[in-house]
């Protein structure tokens, strides 16, 4: 022990600031210089094993304190964010990596901080193009709040572990909808009430604020009651957090800022129903099987499907998920992006997709191996859900949700058996990105390439083109 020595000049600048001493007064109680002192917090010179020691009995501080117990996370992000493609052409040490993590958290975290925005910016980029046909972009920045929350998401791949952490916490707890009530009378005096469409309005929750109380829709069923109590309690206490990481956005609007607020007050919500570790877990003893996952945590398939695409906490990283949900016509309303899937960014709308066909067969799970038109391969899990209803007459619509993964995986999924014994079906991103000849969906041409007139010969196919 005597012959090791440890570097560890930010944490140990940290613990002198949080005790409220100058260097002075630190190097006077260790009985050293204070210009040692100011050496070693900048790592000039290394903190010894008996340095920690006399550090320990002098401010009677568990060594294990001085510990950065975010460096190996921190180290695990910044080899990530090192694998983008713009960084390439550089060899940097895993070695390196970790050293800079330990000895330079400040500049580590501001590299994943820019390394993020890079993200979001590319991420909005392509959005904007996209909605412009290609075209170059003229003047301001137009205020596009969804495609900016989706940036946002899918830059950060819909995981936020300080979210987690404090969930998990907070699950100690509230692990029931009972303790949820108890929470909310005794922390914050609110009564909360089941009641019916005559005082909501057709609302799901509403919060009192004269008579103290939470109103939530006796409609319904109790994970969608729970899931309610639950956000209600992140909107009261995670008020501060959600800011936090709001701010580390880039938003043109209001209404961007105000949607990602809701999406993170909905993540916390989920979190402490399905407790990060405790569900990542159970997502691989039960190999992702998202009814089973439902069932287990008392939520419904599509909470269990949500919760899949947020497993991407660093060093922990599960099977990354794209989700997505749609109604009958098509119209996204929902699209979040944990896999790099190609439709994270286009429309998505091939008939072929299982997403859309499961509206042939209302509640029952669809498992489809896809294909794109460059041999990627997929498994795309899907299920109808219904919102509204609960009652004779009440108002409702039935959407399909997906869940889509790389097929590397397959062998890690309840569906992988099954789909192994079967052909991957042709789908596209979009008709017009799409040079499938025969396909008898299609509904426009691939761009590029030119009709030809059926003059002799019936196809069957909508669109006769050239492939030259």
């Amino acid at each position: 022990m005597a012959g090791k020595a440890l570097y560890l000049g930010p944490r140990l600048k940290k613990l002198r600031r949080d005790l409220g001493l100058t260097q002075a007064n630190m190097a006077g109680d260790l009985d050293i210089s204070p210009s040692y002192i100011a050496l070693m917090e900048r790592n000039q010179r290394p903190v010894t094993a008996e340095m920690l020691i006399k550090l320990a009995t002098t401010y009677r501080i568990d060594i294990g304190e001085l510990a950065d117990e975010d460096a190996d996370e921190t180290a695990t992000r910044l080899q990530g964010a090192l694998r983008d493609p713009i960084f390439a052409d550089i060899d940097i040490e895993p070695l390196d990596i970790q050293d800079i993590a330990t000895s330079y958290p400040g500049m580590a975290e501001a590299l994943l901080r820019l390394h993020t925005a890079f993200g979001e910016e590319q991420l909005a980029l392509a959005e904007r193009r996209e909605a412009s046909g290609g075209a170059a972009e003229n003047g301001a920045r137009a205020s596009d709040p969804v495609g900016e929350a989706r940036a946002f998401l899918a830059a950060r791949r819909n995981c936020f572990p300080e979210l987690d952490d404090s969930a998990s916490l907070a699950a100690r707890e509230l692990d029931s909808y009972e303790a949820m009530l108890d929470h909310l009378a005794e922390n914050h005096q609110l009564e909360l009430r089941l009641t019916d469409d005559g005082l909501l309005h057709g609302a799901l929750r509403w919060h009192d604020y004269h008579r103290r109380r939470i109103y939530i829709s006796e409609r319904l069923d109790h994970a969608g009651r729970r899931f309610q109590a639950a956000l209600q309690i992140a909107i009261l206490e995670q008020e501060q957090v959600i800011a936090d990481i709001v701010a580390e956005g880039r938003f043109s609007s209001e209404d961007g800022k105000r949607l990602i607020r809701r999406a993170l007050q909905s993540y916390w919500a989920a979190a402490l129903l399905m407790p990060q570790r405790s569900f990542a877990r159970a997502a691989t003893d039960l190999r992702y099987d998202v009814e089973a996952l439902g069932a287990r945590f008392g939520v419904s398939f599509e909470q269990a499907a949500h919760r899949l695409t947020t497993l991407q906490r660093p060093g922990e990283e599960g099977v990354p998920f794209f989700f997505l949900r749609v109604d009958r016509a098509g119209n996204v309303s929902k699209r979040l992006d944990g896999a790099g899937f190609p439709f994270a960014r286009h429309g998505g709308a091939c008939p072929l997709w299982n997403v859309h066909r499961t509206f042939e067969r209302p509640g029952e799970v669809d498992a489809q191996l896809i294909e794109l038109p460059d041999g990627e391969r997929y498994v795309s899990i899907a299920r109808t859900v219904k919102g509204g209803g609960g009652g004779f007459g009440a108002a409702s619509v039935t959407r399909s949700v997906a869940i889509a993964c790389s097929a590397v995986h397959l062998d890690k999924l309840a569906y992988g058996e099954a789909l192994a014994r079967q052909d991957a079906t042709p789908i596209g991103v979009a008709c017009r990105m799409c040079h499938r000849p025969r396909c008898v969906a299609r509904s426009a041409p691939p761009i590029g390439r030119e009709i030809v007139p059926a003059r002799f010969r019936e196809s069957g196919v909508p669109f006769d083109f050239s492939m030259e």
